[in-house]
């Protein structure tokens, strides 16, 4: 797999003050450089800066931590086929209100999927289960969010209240950095839908992927870390500092101080950004696979954690 110049990683967040990102950039010596977390800034403008940075012929790496990918279950019942051939129409014709998050069950449909907006009294997740067809919110959740071998649940996709649902990162995510770039921008590819990661690493690409840091944690340290605890993120920090020691991949000083400081700025958001950096880090350095089972499924509709192994 060829290199990319930048890799990028956002932690994602609804609210600007969640969305903190962190990125490497890969030196003449063919050695990456980390850099200290910063908040997100403007998400419109992300990519494009990102491009600036790399040249027209360097490769991006950019890793979301946010769904990108829909169940099964909801792509059958909307007769969609390809999730990337299908994202660009968001927001537009006959998906037109797929961004607007519905007020009572009753407007819950396959072409406005996201409930509720507003306050906890009297929404329940039921609602949004029945009115998708589905008996459990199982059937809403994308195979690799149904947790297992140590792993937790994730929250159902189309859910958007509580701390940790997606559903409003996402919508964020897909309006704002996705569809444009799969509209605007020819050098867009998205892992896994458009093939293996080694492939679309090319000249001049910018290769998106969906991250999920709390995977990431046990990939450096299998011991448990508590990401709102300054101290336990200092202690992980240790080990993600000797880890890149060990892998020639040089620290900025700023970064370092964030790292031996438990990131006091940025607190647990700037925190993940990096985690998942460096997890992505791995992956590029050939020390994780990417881990997306060879399932047609997976391939065109769902999508797939990077380096989240398979239950076999």
């Amino acid at each position: 797999m060829q290199r990319p110049r930048i890799v990028y990683h956002a932690d994602w967040g609804s609210k600007p003050s969640k969305r903190w990102c962190a990125k490497s950039v890969l030196g003449s010596d063919g050695a990456y450089t980390a850099f200290a977390p910063r908040l997100v800034g403007a998400p419109e403008d992300l990519l494009e800066s990102l491009r600036k940075d790399a040249g027209e012929s360097g490769i991006i790496f950019a890793g979301f931590d946010f769904p990108i990918g829909i169940p099964a279950h909801f792509a059958h019942r909307a007769g969609i086929s390809s999730f990337r051939q299908w994202l660009p129409a968001l927001g537009t014709s006959d998906w037109c209100q797929f961004y607007s998050v519905c007020d009572t069950p009753g407007e819950i449909s396959t072409h406005r999927p996201f409930y509720p907006n507003g306050a906890y009294r009297g929404r329940r997740k039921q609602d949004l289960f029945a009115a998708h067809g589905a008996s459990s919110g199982i059937d809403l959740m994308r195979q690799c969010e149904r947790g297992g071998d140590g792993r937790k649940e994730a929250c159902c996709l189309f859910w958007t209240l509580g701390g940790n649902q997606v559903g409003k990162a996402a919508i964020l995510g897909w309006r704002s950095v996705l569809c444009p770039a799969l509209i605007h921008r020819s050098d867009t590819r998205l892992w896994p839908f458009e093939g293996s990661l080694s492939s679309l690493m090319t000249i001049g690409t910018t290769v998106i992927a969906e991250t999920y840091p709390a995977e990431v944690y046990r990939w450096f340290d299998d011991q448990p870390v508590r990401k709102r605890s300054t101290n336990s993120r200092a202690l992980f920090g240790s080990t993600l500092l000797k880890w890149a020691d060990i892998n020639s991949v040089h620290v900025d000083q700023a970064l370092e101080i964030a790292i031996r400081t438990g990131f006091k700025v940025g607190d647990d958001d700037a925190f993940d950004a990096v985690v998942g950096l460096f997890g992505m880090l791995k992956v590029c350095l050939g020390q994780r696979s990417t881990g997306e089972p060879n399932d047609p499924v997976i391939r065109n509709i769902e999508g797939w954690i990077l380096g989240r192994q398979a239950i076999v």
